[in-house]
């Protein structure tokens, strides 16, 4: 039998391609909030980030994540999100 296929995912930040397991997925949800998503199983539309504050930077630089989850985000909810990445550690 074949390998098992590993979803890979691109990073908003950086734009590499890593398996889904190695990154961590921000979803807005039907009431537009946005949150990450440490299971990776919750009701929304999602975005990847690699597990560094260095790409969320860059995101929000680029307004990549703004894009992808096609909503306007405000400054707010990008240090709720660098909070959150802080408190799981960075690898």
């Amino acid at each position: 039998m074949g390998a098992k296929k590993v979803p890979l995912r691109q990073c908003i930040g950086c734009g590499q391609m890593k398996s889904k397991k190695e990154m961590l997925r921000i979803i807005k949800t039907a009431e537009e909030e946005v949150f990450l998503d440490a299971t990776g199983k919750k009701n929304g539309r999602g975005a990847y980030i690699c597990r560094d504050v260095v790409c969320l930077e860059k995101a929000q630089k680029t307004k990549g994540l703004e894009r992808s989850l096609k909503i306007a985000i405000s400054k707010e909810v990008y240090d709720a999100l660098r909070k959150e990445l802080d408190a799981l550690g960075t690898e």
